[in-house]
């Protein structure tokens, strides 16, 4: 299968990561002392497709990855990796663009009238 532009184009941070997801996933199979075959079974995906994943493969879907931490019971994890909570660089900006100072409407100022 032909690598696509993008992935060619990622980032050595995010080629990182996904290796290290990989490693995490393959640690927390093996710790749980399940084999690539049955993670595989249970995931609905062949064994290549498992190993792919613990090599941080980017050609691999993000759907395969989610089902992964799920047969594995890690998904609780997954809603919060872009957490606006934790969001540090987007509350900068939204705060940026706040009003320097608060006016209030025109009629009460006036008086109401």
């Amino acid at each position: 299968m032909k690598a696509s532009r993008a992935q060619d184009a990622l980032p050595l941070a995010v080629r990182r990561d996904l290796r290290t997801l990989g490693f995490n996933i393959a640690t927390a199979r093996k710790r749980r002392n399940l084999t690539v075959a049955s993670v595989a079974e249970r995931a609905f995906v062949g064994r290549n497709t498992i190993t792919r994943v613990e090599r941080g493969d980017s050609g691999v879907a993000l759907g395969i990855y989610a089902t992964l931490l799920f047969v594995l019971g890690l998904s609780g994890q997954l809603g919060n990796i872009a957490d606006p909570g934790e969001d540090r660089v987007g509350q900068s900006l939204e705060a940026d663009r706040l009003p320097v100072r608060a006016r209030t409407a025109r009629a009460e100022r006036s008086g109401g009238t």
